[in-house]
């Protein structure tokens, strides 16, 4: 599929991005000649209003144009700061792309962002095109008007093209539903799993199985292009660190030492390397190997348990998890290794800690008072904030923009079962991902070519 610059819009303000700090979104009414935007400020989330039409049938198009534009209204929908205006609340129709917009009938439905396409097939080929319009101010969003063309198999990544332009026009921040999820997906009674690696759409559409369910497989990992995927398996009868090419599913085990165990492998920001735990005679280190050269070099030398390495987006850092305190917290050494600092100052055991793509927040697992929770914290330890709490949450994974993580929640009992959960980092919005079945560990691609 390829994206071809096509059509051209009229300036817009730059928007304002979102934060932290713990404020929520709401949106503001373009009454200044301002453009609708997202922005911070206390109080409870209002949704802005949106109208998505469905999209124009341009000739042999058929149901895949609603079904394009009902993949676009969902995505943004999803994030928790838009809400759609129903259509049998219009009172305008859209039946020409290039026709004129009442943009007086859209006003008086309160719709904020208006988002128009249309959508031509021929054979396997289709083409799809779209604009978002401020309606206020009756002007189209500047660079929020493209054209995507590939194939009908690929309909559902266009869908989440045009959602992610339109997203990142409005908050100001980059999009993240054109993803992909790799996870552990689990069949079969709770004391006998059986497990295989199983990669889908951020939404949980169009699930594709990597592995069969011969051999125990855990926490999969995308490399920084999405094009492999580390994992441990258990294969050999012991934990070995496998990786996967994503396209053939080739497949090679890495670092297989007699009389070690190896685990939790996680790709540097380049893809160059492999940072992971080994376990030797009752003690686990962090290891850091290239992959091209083969060599290994440890990481940390400590009588304690030392894993769960994750690196920080420019590479100088890897956060991990350490009982060298005599409980799990959080720790932060240089790359090459040598001293570590205790990042995790709060009650409790931490652990699984990974960096945000944006480099501004560690989000981890916290166990405390019989309760298990997601949550985030700066990278000096501060402003922890609690996302989640439940039986069992554990696993964090943050998507591209470093907005959304998604985590495994895990019910009570005998039959309890896993699930797929994303949270915003604001704590809001939280939900959980369809999957046909049980599903666990889960781990977010970039945003796709």
């Amino acid at each position: 599929m390829k994206l071809i610059p096509r059509l051209q819009s009229s300036a817009l303000a730059a928007l304002m991005a979102l934060g932290l700090a713990g404020l929520s979104p709401e949106y503001a009414a373009a009454q200044d000649g301002s453009p609708p935007r997202i922005v911070i400020g206390p109080g409870v989330i209002e949704p802005m209003p949106i109208a998505a039409p469905v999209f124009v049938d341009e000739g042999g198009a058929g149901e895949l144009a609603r079904d394009l534009s009902r993949v676009v209204a969902s995505d943004l929908v999803g994030t928790g700061f838009f809400r759609e205006i129903p259509e049998n609340a219009f009172i305008s129709r859209i039946t020409a792309f290039d026709g004129g917009i009442a943009f007086e009938d859209w006003k008086a439905i309160n719709a904020q962002v208006l988002i128009t396409g249309a959508v031509q097939a021929s054979g396997d080929r289709i083409t799809v095109k779209f604009r978002a319009y401020d309606v206020f101010n009756g002007q189209p969003i500047e660079g929020a008007a493209l054209q995507f063309a590939g194939t009908r198999a690929g309909w559902r990544r266009m869908a989440h093209k045009v959602a992610d332009v339109v997203y990142a026009k409005i908050t100001g921040e980059g999009g993240y539903f054109d993803s992909r999820v790799v996870f552990v997906s689990e069949s079969g009674p709770k004391n006998a799993r059986l497990k295989r690696l199983a990669v889908m759409d951020y939404d949980g559409a169009n699930v594709q199985f990597l592995t069969d369910s011969a051999a125990i497989v855990l926490a999969p990992r995308f490399s920084p292009s999405g094009d492999r995927i580390l994992y441990t398996s258990y294969e050999t009868g012991f934990p070995r660190i496998t990786l996967m090419d994503v396209g053939s599913l080739k497949r090679r085990t890495l670092e297989e030492q007699a009389g070690t165990m190896t685990f939790a492998p996680r790709f540097s920001p380049d893809g160059g390397s492999v940072v992971f735990s080994l376990e030797r005679g009752g003690n686990t280190d962090i290891y850091l190997m290239n992959l091209a050269s083969g060599s290994v070099g440890q990481l940390t030398n400590a009588p304690s348990i030392e894993t769960a390495p994750s690196f920080s987006p420019d590479g100088s850092q890897i956060v991990f998890e350490s009982d060298r305190s005599g409980a799990p917290q959080i720790y932060i050494m240089p790359t090459g290794g040598g001293e570590a600092r205790r990042v995790s100052g709060g009650e409790g055991r931490y652990g699984t800690p990974v960096w945000s793509p944006r480099g501004d927040l560690i989000a981890f697992t916290k166990q405390n008072a019989g309760r298990f929770h997601i949550g985030v914290m700066r990278s000096d330890g501060s402003e922890e904030r609690l996302l989640t709490a439940s039986f069992l949450d554990e696993g964090p994974t943050w998507a591209p923009n470093g907005r959304v993580i998604m985590f495994t929640r895990e019910t009570a009992g005998a039959g309890g079962q896993a699930s797929l959960w994303s949270v915003d980092i604001t704590g809001r919005n939280l939900k959980q991902i369809p999957t046909e079945g049980p599903a666990s560990d889960p781990a977010w691609s970039p945003l796709l070519p």
